[in-house]
């Protein structure tokens, strides 16, 4: 929640930007909006329009002020917003520059100390554990999530306020001269420069350069904290002659430092850490086992040290973190109903954020809250509670469930909403009717003490173990990606058939017309009709149309691809049917064969089919398209070229024909890099969408989508001789371990796996499948792997690609995705 108050000429002289024009003089600025679908409230709201690579906010100014904004800060005035005539509008020449100025100035209303923390891995894990450390001596303000990008760090400066004394933001960064201006935002007293890695070496020269530009985030701390058995970090330090002007205070395994660590003891559920500091043995105990958690502890353990709390608090503390929810869960509930889970904290500003990505889901009318108290806030429960209140309003929940003493004890200020509280998650759980429950979207939002784990278990629609993750985040990173190439006047068509290739129609189609995608296409009818009766109102083209659905397409506005005179001729009957006063056409998309020799009209079938569509008013030809046979195919380059050129002669002799401009598009994924003169009108992003790429040279520019993982349902020990599954096709060369697994070919994991032509993945081990895969499991080899029962196994992730999976299988990615079964739980999230 941002604590500002300002008027728009305090906000001119900060930016030093200029009027364009000053519509009142009382207005105080409690809120700044950059993102437009995230209006909540336009009272005293200021709109500054960013532009991104993909985007531009100056695209929605008119739109926020037909919704009540009045106040902007913008680089220019566009076109379609000509006519704000009762608003404050300040120009500038770097929106992003002037949100930055807002945020430093902002900022040095307080003195306080800040935390000031970056490095490649770890920087959320770290503030997220120093807040739970340190939240019962300080009230914090900390960025929220992860906001650690140039805008992020700016938001999260302006939460600030005067109940504050500490604060904790993390910042990070992707090339050179982006720290200076973080920096002077931040302007941090403690500095924990975590480590150092691979991440946006793309855009350094080498790793000392990328060390140098972090560092500027400590150019004036009064100490940092930082690991020298970092050695890059370490030599940069020395070079940069750092340590002459601040206070370094340094841990190690191996070397003299500040504190040296001596020993690290792991055990099935805990680590102790042993280490030596100010000549005294001292000692941490953390409920983590993994090696970045021990590096992450042993930085809050640091800053513990600087702070002045002696060690024994420290390891009571220590002993308690909880795991940071780095991510939103989406998944299938009861009783048709859809149930996110981000039940491991419940701060304010977390709320919010969740909340957001509720409202993204379109799949329920109905929106329900369970809640928890909110702790650490730092207001008092009658302000935060109302706060609460107005937000959820705001946000339009249907319906609170209010779980804890402090939310109870607030009821009153509820009265007005549908809600219910209760004063124990036990309570909860004896008393509430969990099948009320019913075709609703469920937000599980609560602090780790209240074990909403508890709740979203009994939420869950029931499924076996195995289970595909669906990262929105990467999904929307990769289309980003795509619109970043494809030039600023042509449309994305994303494809979303074949269940969005195995991840899930209605959420894939729901996060990207949240991102404004501008087409979907879908393969049959029934698919359409399921995106639009859950809320999907972008066009969508129909690819497959048969011979029955075309009253069903008219009906919910879909747009049929039209390959053939049959498939029109059924259109024209369709229309006939369907006929009512005023109908708008029915849009269609042509398809053309160019050389792929599977659907679609030929270059000598063109002018009857111009004389069939100009004869019907009711038909417009919304594109023209065709499909490349090729195009990921260095060796048939020419050929692509030719489908080209006949494409671009055939699209135009069409269009000579209309008075209407009609859409051209031909590019798939592997096309809309490698033909970029191909793009046309439009592109249409597939395979691409979903990390797969089918372009050698963009691979490193695409993220993995999917995870799918099961686990180790029992373990048995097998003698040599002995056989294992089905036609005892698999025979023992000697004594062996062998694990079974609940995932088999009805789920997508094709027999030609068995026997060792695959592997799957065990705590990071290949594991060969042995036997041949059965219908719901299988087996695999576990000789020198130390594992139990329950152990995660993963069929493919982001270490373990699909592409190799395709490989071993003789087929290609596609038809991997596309085989996981619909059985099979698909799990969204949204990563913070």
């Amino acid at each position: 929640m941002l604590s500002i108050n300002y008027t728009p000429d305090q906000l001119l002289q900060l930016t030093g930007g200029v009027y364009h024009q000053k519509a009142f003089d009382e207005e105080n600025i409690k809120d700044v909006l950059i993102d437009s679908r995230r209006l909540v409230n336009p009272e005293h709201c200021l709109f500054i329009a960013l532009k991104t690579r993909k985007n531009d906010g100056h695209n929605y100014v008119a739109d926020l002020y037909n919704k009540g904004v009045r106040n902007y800060i913008l680089d220019h005035i566009p076109d379609n917003a000509q006519d704000l005539t009762n608003a404050n509008i300040i120009l500038v020449k770097d929106t992003l520059r002037a949100l930055q100025k807002i945020g430093e100035y902002h900022r040095k209303q307080f003195d306080i100390p800040v935390i000031g923390i970056t490095g490649s891995n770890g920087k959320t894990i770290v503030k997220e554990w120093l807040y739970q450390l340190l939240q019962n001596d300080y009230n914090i303000v900390r960025s929220p999530k992860s906001y650690n990008s140039q805008v992020g760090v700016a938001l999260s400066a302006l939460q600030m306020n005067e109940d504050n004394n500490l604060a904790i933001f993390e910042a990070g960064i992707s090339e050179t001269d982006e720290m200076e201006r973080l920096q002077a935002i931040v302007r941090p007293t403690i500095g924990v420069f975590t480590n150092i890695g691979q991440a946006h070496n793309e855009n350094f020269i080498n790793i000392p350069q990328k060390v140098g530009e972090k560092l500027k985030l400590f150019t004036a701390v009064d100490t940092l904290i930082y690991s020298s058995d970092h050695y890059e970090i370490r030599e940069q330090i020395i070079k940069s002659e750092l340590s002459r002007k601040i206070n370094i205070f340094k841990w190690s395994k191996n070397a003299d430092a500040d504190l040296l660590i001596q020993e690290i003891s792991r055990n099935q559920r805990q680590t102790n850490i042993r280490g030596i500091y100010q000549s005294r043995n001292v000692e941490i105990i953390i409920p983590f086992t993994d090696h970045a958690s021990i590096e992450n502890a042993i930085h809050c353990w640091m800053t513990m040290l600087l702070l002045g709390y002696d060690n024994d608090t420290i390891n009571e503390r220590m002993q308690s973190l909880s795991p940071v929810a780095m991510r939103l869960e989406l998944k299938e509930g009861i009783n048709h109903c859809s149930v996110i889970n981000d039940s491991y904290n419940s701060d304010f500003n977390a709320l919010v954020i969740a909340l957001d990505f509720m409202n993204q889901q379109k799949q329920h009318q109905k929106k329900t809250v369970v809640l928890s108290d909110i702790l650490q806030s730092g207001m008092n429960n009658l302000t935060l509670y109302q706060s609460v209140y107005e937000l959820l309003k705001e946000k339009q929940i249907d319906r609170l469930i209010g779980i804890g003493k402090n939310i109870s004890q607030q009821s009153n200020q509820f009265q007005d909403m549908d809600a219910e509280f209760y004063p124990s998650t036990e309570d909860f759980l004896n008393k509430f009717s969990i099948a009320s429950f019913n075709n609703e979207t469920i937000l599980l939002k609560g602090a780790r003490m209240f074990e909403f784990e508890r709740i979203n278990k009994v939420l869950q629609q029931q499924s076996h173990e195995t289970v595909m993750e669906i990262n929105l985040n990467a999904l929307i990173d990769n289309y980003n990606y795509f619109r970043s190439v494809v030039k600023p006047e042509a449309r994305i068509m994303a494809m979303v058939k074949a269940f969005s290739y195995g991840s899930g129609s209605f959420e894939i189609a729901n996060i990207l017309q949240y991102h404004r995608v501008d087409y979907l296409g879908v393969a049959y009818t029934d698919e359409g009709v399921e995106l639009r009766k859950s809320g999907i109102t972008l066009p969508l083209m129909v690819m497959n149309p048969e011979e029955h659905s075309f009253d069903i397409m008219i009906r919910h506005n879909l747009e049929p691809e039209i390959y053939s005179f049959r498939v029109l001729d059924l259109l024209d009957k369709a229309i006939e049917r369907n006929i009512v006063q005023d109908q708008k056409p029915v849009g269609i998309h042509l398809k053309l064969d160019t050389g792929m020799r599977r659907l679609g009209f030929t270059e000598d079938e063109l002018e009857e089919v111009i004389a069939k569509i100009q004869n019907n008013p009711l038909i417009r030809i919304n594109s023209v398209f065709s499909h490349l046979a090729a195009s990921d195919e260095p060796d048939e380059t020419a050929f692509t070229k030719s489908q080209i050129s006949s494409f671009e002669k055939m699209a135009s002799k069409i269009q000579d024909n209309f008075d209407y401009e009609i859409i051209r598009h031909i590019s798939n994924s592997a096309a809309i890099t490698r033909y970029t003169d191909a793009q046309f009108d439009m592109v249409r992003l597939g395979i691409g969408l979903y990390g797969v790429a089918t372009d050698p040279a963009i691979k490193d520019k695409l993220r993995n989508v999917s995870r799918l993982k099961t686990s180790i349902s029992q373990i048995k020990y097998i003698s040599k001789g002995e056989t294992v599954g089905y036609s005892r096709a698999f025979k023992a060369d000697s004594d062996m371990k062998i694990g079974i697994i609940p995932i088999g070919y009805a789920d997508g994991l094709s027999r030609i796996l068995s026997n060792r032509k695959g592997k799957l993945w065990v705590n990071g081990n290949s594991a060969p499948i042995v036997g041949n895969i059965c219908m719901d499991m299988c087996m695999v080899d576990l000789n020198g792997l130390e594992v139990e029962e329950g152990d995660e196994v993963i069929v493919f992730d982001d270490q373990h690609n699909i592409e190799e999976m395709a490989k071993d299988l003789g087929t290609i990615p596609y038809e991997v995705l596309t085989n996981v079964s619909r059985r099979v739980k698909r799990v969204y999230y949204h990563e913070g």
